[in-house]
């Protein structure tokens, strides 16, 4: 079996936990690291179990992602930079028919959208977005839902997506230590989490958006301390989603709902005590049917070395690996990851317009123009 020769850029909290599962992985090695700042690498950070340079003594470290792909011959590249920096690195990586695992969300604006599209249609290799919720358990268990009939067709959806967060805090100095995202991206904005799964059973792009903003309300706050968004396709399937800047609510992070002709399923996390629930017009009765709500991949469940983030970054990743060692298709593609992204980027322009409502296009479209 051929080893994958893997590289990282972007050596913050999110990175070390990317890196430290690859040794679970066969036929894996981690050749190269680069990051601006060289003690992510060589010292001990926050929630690493070491300095990197100690876990992966024989690879290079680099301050120059350039020198490192000119240099390393990778197979693929893990990008975790900031959450409004992704799109240059993954282009260089495509340039250079490098594979590519790149966080969410794909890009910050619509020109980087343009720019990645056309960089992948031109590549040899491919970029898979690293949207974690796309293998989680309610999405898996929601598209063999779909797709088994049970469901019906989708006519509305909702998602909220209220991380707690307490300035002061052990975990919000160690996520800020490189910049918080939270910081960077106005709430609306990082929306992949909570589009992906819903995304997956839609056969139609979301089209149309209108999004409100509640304004700030601490003198600690940033951004908005809440956003909410409503999107609807051509067909007139609606999609509402609310996205929270500061919150002292600890209940718990996502909630999904999801409504069809012949059936309803929904995820609710409060108090960490996540559960699915769901029912169907056929084949099953028509009570409503409760599940573990928890995250872990079902194909995972018995996997001892299944970690991050209950199992999803584990699987993620496992299937990036295969798809890069087999030549197959890149696990979540570039167009799912941008229809998860670009809906957040027009709700920002929204809400500036006080809830205008905006009509979304994607590079893919024939009416797709951006202006240089």
């Amino acid at each position: 079996m051929k080893t994958i020769r893997l590289g990282i850029v972007g050596v913050g909290p999110r990175g070390r936990m990317m890196l430290e599962m690859v040794p679970l992985f066969d036929g894996v090695e981690v050749v190269a690291g680069c990051d601006i700042r060289p003690h992510n690498w060589y010292e001990k950070q926050w929630r690493a179990s070491m300095a990197m340079a100690d876990m992966f003594p024989n690879a290079h470290f680099y301050e120059s992602y350039d020198r490192m792909l000119e240099e390393e011959q990778l197979d693929a590249v893990i990008v975790e930079t900031g959450a409004d920096i992704h799109a240059e690195f993954c282009i260089k990586a495509l340039d250079k028919n490098v594979n590519v695992l790149s966080d969410i969300p794909a890009v910050a604006s619509l020109k980087e959208a343009d720019l990645l599209w056309k960089a992948q249609q031109r590549s040899k290799a491919f970029l898979s977005v690293g949207a974690n919720p796309n293998e989680s358990r309610i999405s898996v268990l929601l598209k063999e839902f779909y797709d088994k009939g049970l469901l019906g067709n989708p006519y509305c959806m909702e998602a909220e997506y209220i991380h707690w967060n307490l300035p002061g805090s052990a975990d919000h100095k160690g996520w800020n230590e490189n910049g918080d995202w939270r910081k960077l991206l106005i709430p609306i904005r990082y929306c992949t989490h909570s589009l992906g799964p819903l995304l997956r059973i839609l056969t139609e792009d979301l089209r149309y958006c209108s999004c409100f903003g509640t304004g700030k309300h601490s003198p600690e706050s940033t951004k908005d301390d809440m956003m909410c968004a409503q999107f609807r396709t051509e067909s007139g399937v609606v999609v509402r989603l609310m996205r929270n800047g500061r919150c002292r609510a600890k209940i718990g992070h996502h909630m999904y709902r999801v409504f069809g002709t012949e059936g309803y399923m929904e995820r609710v996390e409060r108090f960490d005590k996540p559960v699915i629930r769901y029912n169907s017009m056929k084949e099953l009765d028509t009570g409503m049917h409760e599940v573990d709500g928890r995250w872990m991949p079902p194909a995972y469940e018995n996997n001892p070395k299944a970690k991050g983030h209950d199992g999803m970054d584990y699987a993620m990743m496992d299937h990036f690996f295969e798809a890069v060692r087999t030549g197959g298709k890149a696990p979540i593609t570039l167009k799912e990851g941008l229809a998860m992204t670009l809906p957040g980027i027009y709700a920002e322009e929204s809400a500036k317009l006080g809830g205008q409502v905006i009509r979304m296009t994607y590079p893919w479209d024939e009416d797709w123009k951006i202006e240089d």
